[in-house]
């Protein structure tokens, strides 16, 4: 079951506005982005490639670079991220938020075993050191589903399967005991087997450990099987908030639907639905809503200013009902 939604959240995101700015031009990766976390709760990201889902997760943690600016607030409880140095995000990532990155061939360091690797992050982040690091080592591979786990510390990452690599992030994550998992696309490199293994032992760790999560993905299969709420975005605004039985059966903005008609459906005869046209250029700020060009319900009014309508939790930006 989701968590209470009327406590104080752990994680409140409020106007994120993120730009990389080049001699040349400068791309509007977020705009205006606005959104909560509760202790324990699983809130799935979504949107196609380039909406901004990525953006976000790293601009949580100031990973977005120097040359992006980085306006609105990220409140971790009362504590602002937005505003520290570099010194002082040292003591939140890893510790207290957390990320899996995508594609762990590149996130691991070839040319080091996976025990250099974890011990990294045990004595900076859990200050363990000697004996008492190498069981914990043990103890967190054995946690995330790796078999001989004392044997795996001594391979090197070339050495092992997609699945265990990923299973090594994992872990490697939850070395300090962070209160955020930030899962980017985490399942999206694995075979269909593998990727059920991950997701249960996500879903394991938000239930046993608590850990509140934000999975990024365009997988909506996944989403039902996970999340305790969902967040749409395009063209680097989420357009559209829910729990998983608001958006999956309930679904107000047309881009949402859009996405929902576009999951492969085994029923025979069935044809499959596309979005018709490309996502905007994010080197210009749109008028209005973004997915009037390709909206199949648009208006003159989608050109002007959007309202943002809300029932309860669920929200969406849109001049429809």
């Amino acid at each position: 079951m989701p968590p209470h939604m009327h406590v104080d959240p752990l994680l409140m995101v409020k106007g994120l506005n993120l730009e990389f700015i080049a001699p040349e031009r400068t791309v509007y990766a977020l705009r205006n982005v606005s959104f909560s976390l509760q202790r324990g709760e699983i809130l799935a990201i979504v949107g196609e490639s380039g909406s901004g889902k990525s953006v976000t997760g790293l601009s949580l943690l100031k990973l977005h670079g120097k040359e992006a600016k980085i306006r609105g607030e990220v409140f971790l409880e009362s504590d602002e991220i937005l505003t520290k140095t570099e010194n002082e995000m040292r003591s939140i990532r890893g510790k207290k938020i957390a990320m899996i990155f995508q594609e762990p061939m590149t996130a691991l360091n070839p040319v080091f075993t996976v025990g250099f690797q974890l011990a990294e992050v045990l004595s900076l982040h859990a200050n363990l050191s000697g004996d008492a690091l190498q069981r914990r080592a043990v103890e967190l591979l054995t946690q995330v589903g790796i078999p001989e786990a004392e044997l795996r510390l001594k391979s090197y990452p070339f050495q092992l399967s997609g699945g265990m690599r990923q299973r090594i992030l994992i872990a490697m994550a939850l070395a300090a005991k962070p209160e955020i998992l930030i899962a980017d696309e985490p399942t999206t490199a694995l075979d269909v087997t593998i990727q059920a293994q991950i997701l249960r032992l996500l879903r394991s760790i938000n239930e046993n450990e608590h850990t509140a999560i934000i999975f990024i993905t365009h997988d909506l299969g996944v989403v039902a099987k996970l999340a305790h709420r969902v967040a749409v975005m395009y063209a680097g605004e989420i357009v559209e908030t829910g729990s998983v039985e608001e958006i999956f059966n309930g679904a107000k903005h047309p881009y949402t639907k859009a996405l929902l008609a576009s999951v492969t459906n085994i029923e025979r005869g069935r044809k499959l639905h596309a979005i018709h046209g490309t996502p905007p250029s994010l080197a210009t700020i749109p008028q209005g809503c973004a997915f009037e060009p390709r909206c199949s319900v648009r208006e003159d009014a989608c050109l002007k200013e959007i309202p943002l309508k809300q029932i309860a939790n669920h929200t969406w930006r849109c001049i429809h009902d």
